[in-house]
């Protein structure tokens, strides 16, 4: 999804998705995330674009947020009448939309703009909004649901995705040293959230109403892949541990923190590369919400 990116505080990717990009290692690291986010769960992402209430189909779409691209992409082939003007903050993450996009360059706008600002630019008179993994990022998403009503056509759609958190990959008895270290590796990082990303978990349903918007249809999707998996599953399990272990390595023990670096360790025989039990589990939920 869009990813999404996952999904970033004020440059709004989700996934997320993105995910927390306050705490990324560089920009092409967090583009990767994003990619890999992408890639890994594209059928799910599909699936929410096809569950959307949207009759027959939208000409003009905005994503909100875009990072590179996983949503943008996925509305783009779901929606093959429409143009799609994708918004971020991160040049990095619109240039990667670019080439990823070049099939599509003329049904593909690329705006770069900081959601947080009180006013954004010309945007157009989209019928369908779609957010991904950003709504819980910006400063006064409250305000923002107020622009997006204000931005949608009378009868368009604002499609608010959000995640369930970083994703988990190792079964609860791994690694076999320090079992149940990725539970409490979320548990740090949950705590670390819950003062630095307030509108994580907001009930989005109620935000959505009192902006004006009528909320048409709920739904979770539940992520579990594998194993088998992929090779991307592999590098998605590296990437986002790496991540969870800048938040987390402050509330680990010593021995959790070695045990972990020995998974994030490429050259190890312990790495998360080399084992084959991964397993991806997450969830998403998307609120379909019509400005009536």
């Amino acid at each position: 999804m869009n990813h999404a990116s996952p999904h970033t505080a004020r440059h709004v990717h989700q996934h997320e998705h993105e995910h927390e990009h306050e705490h990324e290692h560089d920009s092409g690291d967090h583009s990767e995330i994003l990619d890999l986010d992408a890639d890994v769960l594209a059928e799910h992402i599909a699936s929410i674009t096809a569950w959307l209430p949207v009759g027959a189909g939208p000409r003009r779409i905005v994503d909100l947020g875009c990072g590179t691209g996983a949503g943008s992409l996925a509305l783009l082939d779901r929606f093959p009448g429409a143009e799609v003007t994708a918004v971020d903050v991160s040049a990095a993450h619109l240039h990667r939309l670019q080439e990823k996009a070049a099939g599509a360059a003329g049904r593909l706008r690329i705006v770069r703009a900081d959601l947080d600002a009180t006013a954004w630019p010309d945007l157009g008179t989209p019928e369908l909004v779609w957010a991904s993994a950003s709504m819980h990022h910006m400063s006064d998403p409250d305000r923002t649901l107020r622009q997006v009503h204000d931005l949608l056509a009378p009868g368009g759609l604002f499609a608010v995705v959000e995640l369930a958190g970083f994703p988990r990959f190792l079964p609860a008895g791994a690694p076999e040293e320090a079992p149940g270290l990725e539970e409490r590796c979320h548990s740090a990082l949950d705590r670390h959230h819950a003062e630095q990303v307030p509108h994580r978990g907001a009930d989005w349903g109620t935000k959505l109403t009192e902006a004006g918007f009528t909320v048409e249809g709920e739904r979770t999707v539940t992520v579990d892949i594998g194993p088998p998996h992929t090779d991307a599953v592999g590098r998605y399990a590296l990437s986002s541990l790496r991540r969870l272990r800048g938040s987390a390595a402050p509330a680990l023990t010593a021995e959790d923190l070695a045990a972990l670096d020995r998974l994030l360790d490429t050259d190890s025989p312990n790495s998360v590369l080399r084992r084959t039990d991964l397993n991806v589990r997450t969830e998403r939920t998307v609120w379909a919400a019509r400005r009536t």
